[in-house]
């Protein structure tokens, strides 16, 4: 009784794990995939690290701008040897203890709107840094994009060679009985068999290469390789069978506008072009004066601790007694600094011009992805709508066919290659909605629509 009653607590504390489990389990679509991958990328980790740095930079700009260098000072020291007693100004042999205190303050008022255009800098850098964390998002949300298609396409196809094959074991168990009864051939048999191993490979085949590209996904995503990983059910192909194309501009030329205006890309060109105007104007200021302001107080304690006799003037009082302050306005004028504020404008001339090219390329570059990702969705359109056409023709023909074996009208090896056509259209059918909704994504992006707001 005791070893049932164990076996029956066994078996309930394994059905609980297994149905804790399956709660447990997450089912991923494509939005999960992508925040899951943004959210666990070492790229977005360094870029993240980069923010901070521009935020740092800014935050240090705006304090030395606007805020004043302030410092404060202490010493105290023996001497044993000879000085100069502060009290008679006269030197003295006897040792002696000094200590002193001291505070500071400078302020520069002008230094050629060094300062600002410091800020400016910043500022700008800041933006850029987070523009480019936008582009990295993008670029990880495509990358995951076009990998979990990739599954899907092999799991959509999966299911169509599974069809293939149970309906492969059906006419062959009925051929076999048909054969039993005389009204067909062992020669036919045998091609049906070969039928049924030719549907068994490929859908081995099939296998392998959907673990393949649910491995791929896993690692764009960061996923642990050793985990299972849930992607959610498309039902078929009702998901990109569906797609919305309002949303997705067909102006080319107002389409490149907007994104030379807009992408992230166009962006951190005029940034970085922005940056290299204020530094040249940073570097040919370097020719004006600068003025500063600085003030301060200092104070000091001294005493002899080696003279017999000796009562030194209390702490507080020298303290006070020997205390100072002094105000002074600096004004530095360059005359002659080896041509380096020459040297540096030639430098920054340089920069601008290249910067210049490099913003003329990443527009010209901008345009020709553009324009190639509306030919593509175009293309991509008319070819889904074609193998749309072709993939329900050759099920009807596959349909038709079947009838006709099973009347004997047909072949073994006529409905054999009816079936491979099908199966090719059906195949074709589904990369080209694929295919479309990548396609579209990426026009869609280039018009203002993030692909993880899609």
């Amino acid at each position: 009784m005791k070893k049932s009653l164990l076996f029956l607590l066994v078996i309930l504390n394994c059905t609980a794990a297994v149905v804790n489990a399956q709660k447990d389990t997450v089912v991923m679509s494509l939005r999960d995939c992508m925040g899951y991958a943004i959210s666990h990328s070492a790229k977005m980790r360094i870029q993240e690290a980069n923010n901070r740095d521009a935020q740092i930079s800014r935050r240090d700009a705006i304090l030395m701008a606007f805020t004043p260098l302030v410092s404060a000072g202490s010493y105290a020291y023996s001497n044993f040897g000879r000085s100069i007693d502060p009290e008679t100004n006269t030197y003295s042999q006897i040792t002696s203890f000094h200590n002193g205190y001291s505070v500071s303050a400078g302020i520069g008022l002008f230094n050629g709107f060094q300062a600002v255009n410091n800020i400016k800098i910043a500022k700008t850098a800041q933006r850029m840094s987070l523009t480019q964390t936008q582009l990295l998002e993008d670029e990880i949300c495509l990358a995951t994009m076009e990998a979990y298609c990739n599954v899907v396409y092999y799991v959509e196809l999966k299911k169509v060679l599974m069809s293939q094959l149970n309906t492969a074991e059906s006419w062959l168990r009925l051929a076999e009985r048909q054969e039993q009864l005389g009204q067909k051939s062992h020669t036919d048999v045998l091609q049906l068999q070969a039928d049924l191993a030719k549907c068994q490979y490929r859908l081995t085949s099939c296998q392998n290469m959907l673990d393949n590209a649910i491995i791929t996904l896993k690692d764009i995503m960061l996923w642990p390789l050793d985990e299972p990983l849930e992607l959610e059910d498309t039902k078929g192909m009702t998901l990109f069978s569906s797609l919305n194309e309002q949303n997705a501009p067909s102006n080319v030329s107002d389409l490149i506008v907007y994104a030379q205006k807009h992408n992230g890309k166009a962006l951190v060109a005029d940034d970085r072009l922005r940056q290299a105007r204020i530094a040249l104007k940073t570097a040919r200021w370097q020719y004006a004066p600068s003025l500063s302001l600085s003030g301060g107080w200092s104070t000091s304690f001294f005493t002899y601790p080696g003279q017999k006799g000796y009562t030194p003037m209390p702490f507080s009082d020298q303290i006070k007694n020997n205390s100072g302050e002094y105000i002074q306005l600096s004004l530095s004028i360059p005359i002659f600094n080896h041509l380096s504020v020459a040297s540096n404008i030639a430098r920054k001339k340089s920069e601008l011009d290249r910067v210049s090219a490099e913003r003329e390329q990443s527009l010209r570059e901008i345009e020709a992805e553009v324009t190639r990702a509306v030919a593509d969705r175009n293309g991509a359109a008319d070819a889904m709508k074609q193998a749309q056409v072709y993939a329900m023709m050759q099920y009807e023909v596959l349909e038709l066919n079947n009838r006709q074996l099973e009347l004997g009208v047909v072949s073994p090896v006529d409905y054999r290659i009816v079936a491979d056509n099908s199966l090719n259209a059906a195949a074709e059918y589904l990369n080209a909605q694929l295919q479309y909704f990548i396609k579209s994504s990426v026009v869609r992006y280039y018009a203002g629509e993030r692909y993880r707001d899609q």
